[in-house]
């Protein structure tokens, strides 16, 4: 039985500073009357916050009851993109699973944090989850995916997809498609990249298969982008290679010798002993909060 699923990808207009859970909602009602056998449905990073880490709540919330009650209404999966979380003292930016049955069954704490703007604690584990008789998923957020360690981790985790919020505002999107092409390459699985619009991106939201090809782009409007992939095609090109020639896995998996990178405190490395501080960019943070 082919493993085919059903996606949709909501870029919409995020309003800076407010709570947008009721146009969450709103389009996830038009999601489920247009495009019934969607299977899971994502939103882009930090839609429902309105960017704003001042919104910041424990998790559950009232936020996260109501996204939970859709899923199990319309008996989907959701990826709600990711929200501010608090935490005793700590702000993060995590990213939901909710499940069909209405429970959050994975939450992610994004592990690099955009530092010329945000100012929330990094996680400190990658997530993948299973959606039973499909397959293996992974979750990535925005910065994260200019990590390859991380894509890579989520590959040999056993993730067949990632899934990948972000609010790419900068001029610097047009890099994200191409990072988005590379790891979906590089690593033989899909990769979906949700942007914002408004004060949460600039649009131009991707879907790539598993051996790098474009199923599509958004514009810089707001749309549901639908999908159905079949992941027995990620199985088929690791088998067999990408193209039917880069069996990238199975050498990788044979190569008998260690990478120092991974193997000795990555920090001794030489590229370090040449760069400066990590600093937060006040006037860029400044900007933003406007």
């Amino acid at each position: 039985m082919a493993r085919y699923l059903g996606i949709a990808g909501i870029q919409m207009e995020v309003v800076r500073g407010k709570e947008n859970i009721e146009g969450v909602i709103k389009r996830l009602q038009t999601a489920a009357a247009l495009f019934p056998w969607v299977d899971i449905v994502i939103f882009s990073e930090l839609c429902v916050c309105g960017m704003n880490s001042e919104l910041a709540q424990p998790i559950p919330n009232g936020m996260t009851n109501q996204l939970c009650n859709w899923a199990q209404k319309e008996g989907k999966w959701l990826i709600p993109g990711s929200m501010y979380e608090k935490d005793g003292n700590h702000i993060y930016n995590t990213s939901l699973v909710i499940s069909p049955d209405g429970e959050i069954t994975a939450k992610y704490r994004k592990v690099f944090p955009w530092r010329p703007f945000e100012e929330s604690e990094a996680g400190n584990a990658l997530c993948v989850f299973d959606i039973p008789e499909k397959g293996r998923f992974g979750l990535c957020i925005c910065y994260d995916q200019w990590f390859p360690e991380v894509i890579r981790t989520l590959g040999w985790m056993g993730a067949e997809a990632i899934f990948c919020p972000t609010a790419t505002t900068t001029s610097d999107r047009p890099l994200e498609l191409v990072l988005a092409q590379a790891n979906a390459i590089a690593n033989q699985l899909y990769f979906f990249s949700i942007n914002g619009i408004g004060a949460g991106g600039v649009g131009r939201s991707i879907f790539v298969d598993p051996e790098g090809r474009i199923l599509q782009t958004a514009g810089e409007r707001e749309i549901i982008m639908t999908e159905v992939v079949d992941l027995d095609m990620v199985s088929r090109v690791r088998e067999y290679g990408t193209l039917g020639v880069c069996q990238l896995w199975k050498e990788l998996r044979d190569y008998k010798e260690k990478f120092p990178v991974y193997q000795e405190n990555m920090r001794n490395g030489e590229i370090f002993k040449s760069l400066g501080v990590l600093k937060l960019h006040r006037k860029i943070l400044n900007h933003y909060l406007l």
